[in-house]
């Protein structure tokens, strides 16, 4: 099932979930998300799932350490 596509995200930050996707993770609705700011890239994961893959990904010490070195305060708040 995994895939890699690219997406266009609007002016506004806005970005669409292709249909098949969202059926997968029941969002045909719309739902929330979790989005992990990884330093390199941006993983979209389903919600309430998305702390626990970064707990597997980084200790907290690193996280943390990641988030004091941010220099957009909007993201520093992570």
């Amino acid at each position: 099932m995994a895939s890699v596509e690219q997406f266009l995200i609007s002016t506004s930050g806005q970005m669409s979930l292709p249909a098949p996707a969202r059926r997968r993770w029941g969002l045909s609705r719309g739902g929330p998300v979790d989005v992990l700011d990884l330093g390199f890239g941006v993983l979209t994961v389903p919600a309430g799932t998305g702390r626990a893959l970064l707990d597997d990904l980084l200790s907290a010490d690193d996280h943390r350490a990641f988030v004091a070195d941010l220099d957009d305060p909007e993201l520093a708040t992570t």
